[in-house]
């Protein structure tokens, strides 16, 4: 199957063949034509799976049909990060590069001043954040009166980040008749409570089963003590040679500990976060691309959107709290048909956290130990069967009639003996783990 017979013109399949791409992908394959019908349409797909190009090239196609008459924005695209942003903004520039089209890009971190100047002499596409949107809505910098169609991309991550608020009051600023496009990692149960005040009789695609990792991605535990995690990190991207390996971190602190320990090992590394100006993270992640730094260290909210190619390494070197967050991780590896390997650096007091991933993607993660760095600790390969309640109270303890227990054997202890040592182990791997709900971390 080609681009053109998905019905693309011309010069988008020419815009298409520069970027080196001759075949669609399977979100490509469904999604193109649902778009060109001028549906709305409801699509998860994983990332690295083509979907930016999915809504992007049969959108530029719409609105090449119909020159803009005022000075728009014609077409709507939100996304949750400023580095997504920037990466569909590009896309955009890509594949627009044979059609009239102008389009811009608006996010956060940076001067407004010059993004209202943009604004006003006028665009088709505007990709943005809601945030940001909504500031230059109220400086009167953007009217949303022409626009024709709305893209929520990555709308999980953005519910996620708390925008529901933005994005209400956006979508009640829009015009009634217009075409919504919403693409999302996964079909949650939030995300259709959004889609059905949003859509109307969507068409649906579905091109990966929900939360499953990419086949390609080859997945390992390395299970190591927490205060011997920075330098098995080092040992592994000395000894096999690593040149471009993305870390995850749950927290911006834990980012920067972790970059300035790497640095002083020798090892140049780069953290990327939301603390971080944009033009520092811009500056990051170019080094990174460009092999200045072999270590991006970045929290899950600053890597979303993230798009390097080829890359070959993803570390966990802490567990996310929310076990959908590892898929979205180790996504950032394999993209485009390509092979990677993630690995995850796992202490004890994770074990709870893996035991969730595991069950979520349904497969058992091989541990490899690495000599020396031996864990004090094992970590459990399968999580622990809860106990039935029931049959713990009927439980008579040995040496006993039921009635008169008599005296305890020596060196033995009773049934309530080990009831309590039980109880007490129970609360000890409880706390600082699930003893209160998982808290997201901002980037």
């Amino acid at each position: 199957m080609s681009f053109s017979s998905l019905g693309l013109s011309e010069q988008l399949v020419r815009a298409t063949a520069d970027q080196g791409y001759e075949t669609p992908s399977p979100i490509q394959q469904q999604a193109i034509p649902a778009v060109l019908s001028g549906k709305d349409v409801m699509a998860a797909a994983q990332t690295g799976t083509g979907k930016t190009a999915g809504f992007t090239l049969p959108l530029l196609q719409r609105l090449a049909e119909n020159p803009r008459t005022g000075k728009g924005p014609r077409a709507l695209i939100l996304t949750p990060t400023r580095e997504l942003a920037a990466q569909v903004h590009d896309s955009v520039n890509l594949y627009s590069k044979y059609v009239p089209t102008k389009a811009a890009v608006v996010f956060g971190g940076v001067k407004i001043n010059p993004q209202m100047m943009k604004l006003r002499k006028g665009l088709d596409v505007l990709v943005a954040t809601p945030g940001r949107l909504m500031d230059l809505y109220q400086q009167n910098a953007v009217r949303f009166n022409e626009v024709e169609i709305l893209v929520l991309d990555e709308a999980d991550r953005m519910l996620d980040m708390g925008f529901i608020r933005d994005i209400r009051k956006i979508l009640a600023l829009l015009p009634a008749k217009r075409q919504n496009l919403l693409f999302s990692a996964t079909f949650s149960n939030e995300i259709r409570t959004l889609a059905q005040g949003l859509l109307d009789n969507p068409v649906q695609v579905e091109v990966a089963a929900r939360n499953t990792t990419a086949e390609k991605v080859k997945q390992s535990v390395y299970p190591v003590d927490q205060s011997q995690k920075t330098a098995l990190l080092s040992k592994l991207v000395r000894d096999n040679a690593w040149d471009q390996v993305l870390v995850f971190t749950r927290t911006k602190h834990g980012a920067n500990r972790l970059t300035q320990k790497l640095e002083k090992d020798g090892i140049t590394a780069a953290a990327i976060h939301g603390n971080k100006s944009q033009g520092a993270r811009t500056r990051a992640l170019a080094d990174f691309k460009a092999g200045e730094v072999r270590v991006l260290v970045a929290t899950d909210i600053a890597a979303r959107g993230l798009d390097i190619k080829q890359l070959p390494q993803v570390v966990n070197f802490e567990l996310p709290n929310v076990p959908e967050d590892y898929v979205h991780r180790i996504g950032r590896t394999g993209r485009a048909g390509e092979s990677g390997h993630a690995l995850s650096l796992v202490s004890a007091d994770e074990g709870k956290l893996l035991a969730g991933i595991e069950k979520l993607i349904k497969k058992q993660l091989p541990r490899k130990e690495v000599e020396g760095f031996e864990p004090k600790n094992n970590l459990p390969l399968k999580p622990k069967a809860k106990a039935d309640p029931s049959k713990a109270r009927n439980r008579r303890p040995q040496g006993g009639n039921g009635k008169n227990f008599g005296p305890k054997p020596a060196g033995r202890s009773g049934g309530r003996g080990r009831g309590g040592q039980g109880e007490g182990q129970g609360r000890g791997q409880g706390q600082g783990r699930s003893g209160r709900p998982a808290q997201r971390q901002s980037a």
